[in-house]
């Protein structure tokens, strides 16, 4: 992977939330620059200044935060980026995204990005496996958005089962292979 290369990083509210900070470390290690965007359910679970930190970067939230200066922030994230990554992705993100919902920073940076899009999807098998979920990866698929897992392990339920966020070496691995 080419050093500087600009990652926009998706968070959105799982309980894998977790992982991503470990995504943002092993991201720099690569040598990239790591820009977070949470979805305002994801603050829920974790603090966006655990992110800022770790990145040494603004991390986004609001599609209406106050500009530090005239800028159209979904506009120039996605332009930034040279792939964006939602990891942990959410079955509402999978769907919003499949919809061509634009109701957040989030969704708005991927919809509005000419870069390649790696979605790493985090959530109850019996999520995962709805039908409506499934027929919205397809889609995404078949329309050049990427994906890497889940796997299968132990769920925040407390069973075992297929909805497990992809290991972050995984995730990494695949981030290379799209740079």
């Amino acid at each position: 992977m080419k050093q500087g290369k600009n990652i926009i990083l998706g968070v959105a509210a799982s309980i894998a939330i977790y992982k991503a900070c470990d995504i943002v470390r092993q991201l720099q290690e690569e040598g990239c620059n790591v820009t977070v965007v949470m979805t305002e359910e994801a603050e829920e679970l974790i603090r966006p200044v655990v992110f800022q930190s770790l990145s040494g970067n603004k991390v986004y939230r609001g599609l209406f935060e106050d500009p530090e200066a005239w800028d159209t922030k979904h506009i120039s994230l996605a332009e930034k980026a040279d792939l964006v990554l939602v990891a942990p992705a959410t079955a509402n993100i999978i769907g919003k995204i499949a919809g061509g919902i634009c109701d957040d920073l989030l969704t708005c940076v991927i919809t509005a990005t000419q870069a390649p899009v790696l979605i790493a999807p985090a959530m109850n098998t019996n999520m995962y496996n709805n039908k409506i979920v499934q027929d919205n990866i397809k889609k995404l698929k078949a329309t050049g958005y990427r994906f890497v897992g889940p796997q299968e392990g132990r769920l925040a339920c407390g069973k075992n089962g297929m909805g497990c966020l992809a290991g972050v070496e995984t995730i990494i691995k695949d981030v290379k292979k799209y740079l």
